[in-house]
């Protein structure tokens, strides 16, 4: 217990896990936006659009996040010195763009198939309904299927959640300050505390996680689609 107290006093534990929150909201609501295009891309008319989709999902998909991150940040930042906002912001704020930009990119593939399969979850004849009835594709898309579908797929997006809260842990690479970053300069500087270090960070990503978790399940439940 004072293991805890000392790392508690001399770190700025809570400043690290608010980041980690803020890099979850922030690349969550960025990966539904990119998620809900692809995921209309997956299932358009269109053939390019059906294979752009499909090339996005399988390709991003399987690379690793890690090298995502460090493209964005190494690649894109510091090597190509592209900024995404301007010069005088301050580089923690670039990084932290950055950072958010490739999570966005990697976890709305799981959203777009999340949504993909809340669409199959509703009956071909309400889309055949819509369009007898003089709605366009986007319109029936918009008013009939994606609000079934949505409500179908609060599943597999709490689980993407859940999923992008521990891996935020990644974007330590990048050099910006949440929970992993910090949890490495406590083990190099109070190796002591080891055993502490690691049951403080496990704690702040169990109560970070537990109630997302139990809001989807209560939400799936609540808001399910009755056939």
């Amino acid at each position: 217990m004072q293991g805890l107290v000392d790392l508690l006093t001399q770190y700025n534990v809570f400043s690290a896990f608010w980041m980690t929150i803020r890099l979850t909201l922030v690349s969550a609501l960025g990966a539904l936006v990119i998620g809900t295009i692809i995921a209309i891309m997956r299932v358009s008319p269109v053939p390019s659009l059906r294979a752009f989709g499909a090339g996005y999902v399988n390709i991003i998909r399987n690379t690793p996040l890690t090298l995502i991150i460090t493209f964005c940040v190494l690649g894109l930042y510091l090597f190509m010195n592209l900024h995404l906002l301007p010069d005088s912001v301050d580089p923690k704020a670039q990084l932290f763009t950055w950072a958010v930009v490739g999570l966005s990119v990697y976890h709305a593939t799981f959203v777009a198939e999340g949504i993909r399969s809340g669409i199959n979850t509703v009956p071909q004849g309400q889309a055949e309904a819509a369009r007898a009835i003089g709605l366009t594709f986007g319109q029936s898309l918009a008013q009939v299927v994606l609000p079934q579908a949505l409500r179908a797929a609060i599943t597999p997006l709490g689980n993407t959640f859940i999923a992008l809260t521990k891996n935020t842990t990644v974007v330590s690479a990048a050099g910006v300050a949440e929970a992993s970053y910090l949890m490495k300069n406590m083990i190099e500087f109070s190796p002591q505390f080891l055993y502490a270090i690691f049951f403080l960070m496990a704690l702040g990503f169990v109560i970070l996680t537990l109630p997302a978790g139990l809001f989807f399940s209560w939400a799936s439940t609540k808001w399910q689609v009755q056939r």
